[in-house]
């Protein structure tokens, strides 16, 4: 049976696609490049699914949300609140999983940012 390989691409609508794009650049480090061509790192990535009243994704109104794998959870929460976003206060800690901390984009999408154990 054939089987996906990777996430091949991410595609949000926006209000201002070219604000939207500069944002995960600048304040994420996701320079994609013309066509948005981003190399990541090796590592897990997870698929899973939720309730459709979660809360989790803080608005039922977001269907999806990015989970983006970082080195230094801490660091990176700074690094985007001294950039003015809107970041989370609190931050989750799984054992054997990792910590967790979110942000919203300047659209209102929630990201969440994984350190993995």
């Amino acid at each position: 049976m054939e089987h996906v390989l990777g996430i091949g691409g991410l595609f949000l609508r926006a209000q201002d696609p070219d604000a939207l794009s500069a944002w995960y650049r600048d304040a994420l480090g996701l320079d994609g490049g013309e066509h948005g061509m981003w190399e990541q790192e090796l590592g897990p990535t997870v698929i899973a699914t939720f309730p459709a009243d979660s809360d989790y994704f803080a608005s039922r109104e977001q269907k999806i949300m990015l989970n983006f794998r970082v080195r230094d959870l801490d660091a990176m929460l700074t690094q985007l609140r001294a950039a003015g976003a809107d970041v989370a206060d609190d931050v989750q800690d799984m054992d054997g999983v990792g910590r967790f901390g979110w942000v919203a984009d300047p659209e209102g999408n929630r990201i969440e940012l994984w350190q993995p154990a």
